[in-house]
């Protein structure tokens, strides 16, 4: 309370209203003219034109009395340049595709059944919660995907966060096909499980919102998060970097799992140097990395780390932060050392299919979409853990450190053949594909055995 009355004081100094007030996710909403926030945080806001639109930025650091500095954990708002980017690949045309490349695809139930995931189950009683920053779904996608899979739809749940809204634009190749991916892999899992959809604005604050709305959900109550959006992690300020991992830390604290995409442009993530995704760099997250799959009959036949950057059609993300430090979880993983020497946590922790040569048959604003990235593996591992959490009448929350543990570890499907550009896949935990893909029945009988 004394901390609140501080900041209620600091606010009406410089003419700023106290809008609201979320104590559980610690949170102070603030509103006033742009001149009181220039004013108030020492900063100068201005409108800023890049290829993608305008947003509102900032010159010079932010500042905030000493008494306040042990107080507040950041200011968010002032800046709303997007902050991040969804991580799934639709497959391109096969005039653009390598010579002799073999393109195949997979529903998810087909994945499902090659990976053993734990039969009998359906995730109910459960609620994935889904992150994203832009576009939306359509009832009609998919009741005629579930309808083409011969399953029940899921129930599902649009959730309104900082005015953001389920709001689909009619291109596939955008956004919405990021939503439509997220919800139908992990509803044909676990269709039994409600699908919650939080929809925020692609900010820095709507993305932090976004997941501490989900995970102080007294109503919906998600057991797991799945997140398919991030940027490279030395693309975020220090002060929202450091705040989504807290909120990710919250998440661990309060027994949910959270899972996020490692990156779908190889080592580099984009960028001219390798660097890690955030927030699948979070040690409080699951990173999912990618793999090429090949499934004979019902069976895994061959599977690589997925790499397709010859192609243009991207890889997966994988390496060593250079901000979060390594976890004692992986203490025994042979992590290397960051480009900079840095010991840092290693990213990803598993992987799956993701190859858009051997992806997803999916229905996007109504057009039948065969998608990869490193965005199928979150929610297809929501799904699983979705079955898991059913079949041990618990969640299994803060699942890493359980995952690098001998018993769990040893039923992983190690990858040991491909790369991401800097990193090979090698025996046990690399840089691409982390401990590997699933053996959910395994992985399930070692979560039960502790």
């Amino acid at each position: 309370m004394a901390d609140l009355r501080k900041i209620r004081a600091f606010a009406r100094q410089h003419g700023l209203q106290t809008v609201s007030v979320d104590r559980a996710r610690r949170i102070v909403k603030l509103g006033g003219s742009v001149q009181a926030f220039n004013a108030a945080f020492g900063a100068k806001l201005k409108r800023y034109q890049h290829e993608s639109g305008t947003y509102r930025g900032r010159t010079g650091p932010l500042t905030v009395p000493a008494d306040l500095g042990g107080v507040i954990e950041g200011v968010f708002g002032l800046d709303n340049r997007p902050q991040a980017k969804p991580h799934f690949r639709l497959r391109k045309p096969r005039r653009n595709v390598r010579p002799h490349a073999v393109a195949v695809s997979y529903s998810p139930l087909e994945v499902a059944n090659a990976y053993d995931f734990p039969a009998g189950l359906n995730g109910a009683g459960q609620c994935i919660a889904v992150i994203e920053l832009g576009g939306g779904y359509q009832t009609s996608d998919l009741s005629s995907f579930f309808q083409n899979l011969g399953i029940p739809a899921p129930k599902i749940t649009a959730v309104s966060v900082d005015g953001a809204t389920n709001s689909p634009t009619g291109d596939p190749s955008g956004a919405d096909g990021e939503v439509e991916l997220d919800i139908e892999l992990a509803g044909a899992i676990a269709p039994s499980a409600e699908i919650a959809a939080y929809f925020a604005p692609n900010t820095d604050q709507g993305f932090i919102d976004a997941v501490t709305t989900a995970v102080h959900d007294a109503n919906l109550k998600p057991s797991i998060i799945s997140i398919s959006w991030g940027g490279p992690e030395d693309s975020w300020t220090e002060q929202s970097r450091n705040a989504l991992n807290t909120a990710c830390q919250d998440a661990a604290t309060m027994g949910v799992t959270i899972l996020a995409a490692s990156g779908d442009s190889g080592a580099s993530d984009g960028t001219s140097a390798p660097t890690v995704d955030f927030p699948g760099a979070s040690p409080y997250v699951v990173g999912c990395g990618g793999t090429k799959l090949t499934i004979s009959g019902t069976r895994v036949s061959a599977e690589v780390a997925w790499n397709e950057l010859s192609a243009n059609e991207g890889a997966t993300g994988g390496g060593v932060s250079e901000f979060f430090a390594l976890p004692s979880y992986q203490d025994g993983a042979d992590v290397p050392k960051a480009l900079n020497g840095f010991v840092g946590r290693g990213v990803p922790d598993v992987a799956g299919d993701a190859d858009p040569e051997t992806g997803y048959s999916v229905v996007v604003d109504g057009q039948q979409q065969v998608i990869g990235g490193t965005s199928a593996v979150a929610p297809l591992w929501a799904g699983l853990l979705a079955r898991i959490n059913q079949s041990l009448g618990k969640n299994v929350g803060y699942v890493n450190p359980l995952l690098y543990a001998s018993n769990a570890e040893s039923t992983f499907r190690d990858i040991t053949s491909g790369s991401n550009g800097e990193y090979a896949a090698t025996k046990g935990w690399d840089a691409c594909t982390g401990l590997g893909s699933p053996n959910g029945a395994g992985l399930l009988a070692a979560l039960r055995g502790g």
